[in-house]
């Protein structure tokens, strides 16, 4: 491994492409599903679509956390026990950079994906008659989360002067005052780990969902919604003539 030079003016690489590509395709999913949550939306056909691509990135961020670049994968961010010392050196003002994601950061990613994770589960729940409550109770907590994500992205970049929205565009960052960092060589047998996790995940919903990713699913699952609940309706309204024929 080739040492990245870390003389200031010099850039470090952080976030590789995957990571990228997941951070803003997650965003894009996220925001066409909230865009197109009411009925007489203009991407209301794409709300379901939306969902299930959620479902694919976080698939694939999931097994990207195991086997991805040095700085993607959970053992470097998930640090419990460097939160609280974090969060005090930010109140005493003395925010300092990170090459990767800081102790509070990482605890946000696990709360996005998790709260990603639940939005879509209960979102396909409803297919077969799950809470329409439940499932936006949970999308407005995500946008919370989102809200103070974005938030404290803004204020760390402020404070440490360091852009990381423009950070995980790139994939780089500066290099001054950062320790120096290794040059990590292209991961071929992980890139195509990750290819065959979304390859399969894709396969496996168009399995149970044949028209997943096409518009107009949501149609599609609103009548098979409104069949099952037709068919739990059925037997109760069978037992009640059966009731009254008796009389």
């Amino acid at each position: 491994m080739a040492h990245e030079d870390s003389l200031p003016g010099t850039r470090i690489t952080v976030w590789d492409l995957p990571v990228r590509l997941f951070h803003w395709s997650l965003v894009a999913a996220i925001a066409v599903s909230f865009l197109s949550s009411e009925e007489d939306s203009v991407l209301a056909q794409w709300h379901i679509a939306a969902g299930w691509i959620a479902a694919v990135l976080i698939a694939f961020r999931l097994i990207w956390g195991l086997i991805g670049g040095r700085h993607a994968r959970f053992a470097s961010f998930i640090r419990p026990s460097a939160v609280l010392p974090h969060i005090k050196a930010l109140f005493a003002g003395k925010a300092e950079r990170s090459v990767g994601h800081n102790p509070l950061g990482g605890m946000a990613v696990l709360a996005l994906i998790g709260g990603t994770a639940a939005v879509v589960w209960t979102g396909f729940q409803l297919m077969g008659g799950g809470s329409e409550d439940l499932h936006e109770m949970i999308a407005f907590g995500l946008l919370g989360l989102i809200a103070v994500h974005v938030i404290g992205v803004i204020a760390m970049s402020v404070a440490t002067r360091d852009n990381l929205v423009r950070a995980m565009v790139t994939g780089h960052k500066s290099a001054a005052g950062l320790p120096p960092q290794t040059r990590e060589s292209p991961r071929v047998l992980a890139a195509l780990a990750g290819l065959a996790v979304i390859g399969v995940s894709v396969l496996g919903i168009l399995r149970y969902d044949p028209a997943a990713f096409t518009a107009g699913a949501r149609e599609e699952a609103e009548i098979a919604e409104h069949a099952t609940a037709s068919l739990a309706r059925a037997p109760a309204a069978s037992h009640s003539e059966r009731d009254d024929d008796d009389d």
